[in-house]
């Protein structure tokens, strides 16, 4: 797969003690689906065509997983989502890591998002049915004025905007049924160009106008 490594093996950090904080994570997120603006997904609804092939995109700015810095890395899921998001147990996803994360780095975060530790992101990780790999990646990952852009060697690729409203402030959706980054507000977008070439996990699609959503988010849990 071009522009994608595999990663290397990496011991499992241990599950933590609850009554201090397991994980603390801020930063961005950058999505893109096969839906319509906007995606029904998230709010309960079936997809436009009935499945959904996706890109999940996050920025850690600052973050600490079982005491383990994760501060300036990426982390990118790729799923196919074969009906509605919400039916447990449904999603394929390829996790792909930041290639400058090291062994720890990885498995403190591969844990997490698998649910591992508990809290919000294994509410989340529930609804993966199977992992197809981890493998590490040179991520970009980045949000200038609203505008998001993301980069995964020559293997993903997509550019979003944020709707607004008629005084220039970003369209938000909150309270949603489901929400990759709970608890924060999503910003609406569009993608105008989202493209997946990993043939060898059956994954490539080429979408332009499609839905988008991004968001600043805060996730902290601590085990009570």
């Amino acid at each position: 797969m071009a522009g994608v490594r595999q990663g290397s093996t990496a011991k499992t950090t241990g599950v933590p003690a609850a009554g201090h904080v397991i994980y603390s994570l801020q930063g961005t997120l950058l999505e893109a689906c096969s839906c319509k603006v906007l995606c029904p997904c998230w709010i309960g609804e079936d997809p436009d065509t009935g499945t959904c092939d996706a890109v999940v995109a996050y920025h850690f700015d600052r973050g600490a997983i079982n005491g383990i810095d994760v501060s300036g890395l990426n982390m990118v899921g790729v799923a196919k989502i074969p009906g509605n998001i919400l039916t447990p147990k449904s999603w394929k996803l390829l996790v792909l890591v930041d290639e400058r994360a090291s062994d720890e780095q990885l498995s403190a975060i591969v844990d997490a998002y698998s649910g591992k530790f508990g809290g919000p992101l294994a509410d989340m990780a529930q609804l993966i049915g199977e992992v197809l790999a981890v493998e590490r990646a040179p991520i970009s990952h980045e949000v200038r004025g609203g505008a998001g852009t993301l980069k995964v060697g020559d293997a993903i690729s997509a550019e979003m905007e944020p709707y607004r409203s008629r005084d220039g402030d970003i369209t938000t959706l909150r309270d949603s049924i489901f929400s990759n980054i709970p608890g924060s507000p999503a910003y609406v977008s569009k993608a105008t160009h989202h493209t997946v070439n990993l043939p060898k996990y059956g994954m490539v699609w080429s979408f332009e106008g499609r839905n988008a959503i991004q968001g600043d988010y805060s996730i902290t849990y601590t085990g009570q």
